[in-house]
């Protein structure tokens, strides 16, 4: 089955953009588009899609609230992968904190853009994590967060689960994390599974946000 996108950019020729590298892609389907965050909820309800690639910044409904919007009332919402045109955006960051999978620069080469897509619903690799590190430096706070602390310590990570977490924050994917901790992938994903449930992350990268978020990983 294809990975189904629905496109979300007040620019038309953006999306057109978007679509036609997407479409190239035999395993990729674009199958809808939107002009604003307004339009997504029900047409994620009714095309259900993948993955919604999202401009951060709208007229009407921006990509935050967009996206808090679709996890906060659809079941089984999709990936959200925000569309950007500055990657140190404060807007992206804050997407990221409200649930947004990753993000995708606007002027990204063809190939990164089918890359993002697919890592994104894939979700077993962090997208571009040393940018994640860096908005987290800038825009998060120092030491972190009072509540996400409180929620990392309610969380009692096993000592396995916070190295998992750990490699997790570093980008390395299941496999490499497998690789460096010299135990099967699929025990790398029942790691991975008990973090999320622990930390109540819907994905790798709200775990991870999480994990900066409560000063458990530096961002540096």
């Amino acid at each position: 089955m294809p990975v189904t996108v629905l496109l979300v950019d007040d620019e038309p020729l953006v999306r057109a953009g978007l679509r036609a590298v997407l479409e190239a892609q035999p395993d990729i389907e674009v199958v809808g588009e939107a002009a604003d965050g307004a339009a997504v909820i029900p047409l994620v309800r009714q095309l259900r899609p993948d993955v919604v690639a999202m401009d951060v910044r709208m007229p009407l409904l921006d990509g935050i609230e967009a996206t808090r919007a679709v996890l906060r009332t659809v079941a089984e919402p999709p990936k959200i992968l925000v569309v950007t045109t500055f990657e140190n955006d404060e807007y992206v960051y804050e997407a990221l904190r409200a649930g947004a999978d990753g993000f995708l620069l606007k002027r990204a080469r063809p190939a990164e853009i089918v890359h993002a897509v697919r890592l994104v619903a894939e979700g077993e690799s962090l997208l571009f994590p040393a940018s994640v590190r860096q908005l987290a430096a800038q825009y998060g706070e120092e030491g972190g967060n009072r509540a996400a602390r409180a929620a990392m310590e309610r969380a009692q990570l096993t000592e396995r689960e916070a190295e998992v977490l750990r490699l997790m924050a570093h980008g390395l994917s299941n496999a490499e994390i497998a690789a460096r901790l010299i135990v099967g992938t699929e025990t790398v994903k029942s790691h991975v599974s008990a973090v999320l449930a622990k930390l109540g992350a819907r994905d790798r990268t709200q775990a991870v946000i999480a994990a900066y978020e409560s000063g458990f990983v530096a961002p540096g």
